[in-house]
């Protein structure tokens, strides 16, 4: 029996299969849709039982009119080749067109459609981030470049923050129960502040546990608030819509839970550079101000202050004592006047003056008229060192 070498079955496998397929037509779903740095786009076509490689190169990448996602339903035209390196064959594609939606893809907008109606994505339901988490839970696969990436932010960022790392699997069939029940077990025993759920990125069927309805329901059930970090940017899954936040990378998940802790610390900062620059600036002053006055001009500074103060309280107590000499004085010739008066109304002053007072013995009343007397009436005569009893014939 001959023996081949590698390259050689290679070379025989390469000559079969690109003369028996010069010009192909194939029809699938995209899925794993890489462009390169180069300007070629890498993908897979696939269908409910099987997968091809697939590559566009740039001369013809570039003049497409639509651009190419994940679960896009493609007709594509090529000639089957084989690739000596790695021993793989693909299609390597001449024109694309589009032809509709993929399985995955219209399977993911059925159960987006569905969730919403039942409000899972309201804004109104969804959480605050804590401004200065404490503790940050990670629920993504120990193994990952995901994890290393939110673990170098967060020691860079806020070091002090305390860091759960809840394991789970991130793609196969299993991937989304145990993802949903890491999220509960935060929960249940109120490990963390704030969860990122996540992983970096992959093809639509990687991502596809982070779109099951378990995990959704789980993260929608959460009293921990969630950051669903899920593949690149131009990735999606249902957990975004799900999570309080959503964010377009791990490495972007964890930035947005230390960026309060980054803010504070500057805003910390600023405040202390303002004060000593404040504290500064009145040193500065005072020593401005204090500087004229030296030890052999204090004194005549101070009297100079002192002395005009001095006069006026001089000014002030001398013309409190002459308005209250002014005040004593008018006080007194009210009090002389009234003196006089009460003189000239003493019914004693009258009396010694050679008048005297008749008044009734029996009444006690003056008697001011003569017709008021009778013959036998008696009266008491009262005259200034005495009185003397009368009885009128």
């Amino acid at each position: 029996m001959r023996k081949f070498t590698v390259s050689e079955l290679t070379n025989l496998i390469k000559i079969n299969l690109e003369e028996m397929f010069p010009e192909i037509t194939v029809q699938g779903e995209m899925s794993n849709c890489r462009p390169s740095s180069t300007g070629h786009l890498y993908f897979t076509l696939k269908d409910g039982g099987a997968c091809i490689s697939a590559v566009m190169f740039r001369n013809r990448y570039r003049n497409l009119s639509f651009e190419p996602k994940d679960g896009m339903l493609l007709r594509v035209i090529g000639a089957l080749s084989v690739y000596h390196q790695r021993g793989t064959y693909q299609v390597v594609c001449e024109e694309m067109e589009q032809c509709g939606a993929g399985d995955i893809l219209a399977l993911l907008e059925q159960r987006k459609r569905a969730l919403a109606d039942e409000g899972l994505f309201d804004d109104a339901r969804k959480q605050r981030l804590p401004r200065f988490p404490e503790t940050v839970g990670i629920v993504s696969s120990p193994t990952g470049a995901a994890l290393r990436d939110i673990l170098n932010i967060l020691n860079r960022r806020a070091a002090s923050v305390n860091i759960i790392i809840l394991p789970c699997p991130v793609q196969g069939n299993e991937a989304a129960a145990i993802i949903a029940r890491r999220i509960e077990q935060a929960n249940f025993w109120n490990l963390a502040d704030v969860l990122i759920v996540g992983r970096g990125g992959g093809s639509l069927e990687d991502l596809l546990p982070f779109s099951e309805e378990v995990v959704v329901r789980a993260i929608v059930g959460s009293r921990i608030p969630i950051v669903s970090a899920v593949g690149h940017e131009i990735d999606w899954a249902l957990s975004d819509y799900a999570a309080d936040l959503r964010a377009p990378t791990p490495s972007a998940a964890a930035e947005l839970v230390s960026t309060n802790c980054g803010a504070a610390l500057s805003v910390v900062r600023g405040f202390i550079d303002g004060m000593y620059q404040s504290i500064e600036a009145k040193l500065d002053k005072i020593r401005l101000l204090a500087k004229p006055f030296g030890a052999e001009d204090m004194e005549y500074r101070f009297r100079a202050i002192l002395e005009p103060r001095l006069a006026r309280f001089d000014d002030a107590k001398d013309s409190l004592i002459i308005s209250l000499q002014n005040r004593v004085a008018d006080i007194r010739r009210k009090l002389e006047l009234e003196r006089r008066t009460l003189e000239a109304i003493d019914p004693n002053a009258v009396l010694r003056r050679g008048f005297s007072i008749v008044i009734d013995a029996n009444t006690g009343k003056l008697v001011k008229s003569a017709s008021h007397i009778q013959k036998g009436d008696r009266f008491n005569i009262r005259f200034m060192d005495g009185q003397v009893k009368v009885i009128a014939e």
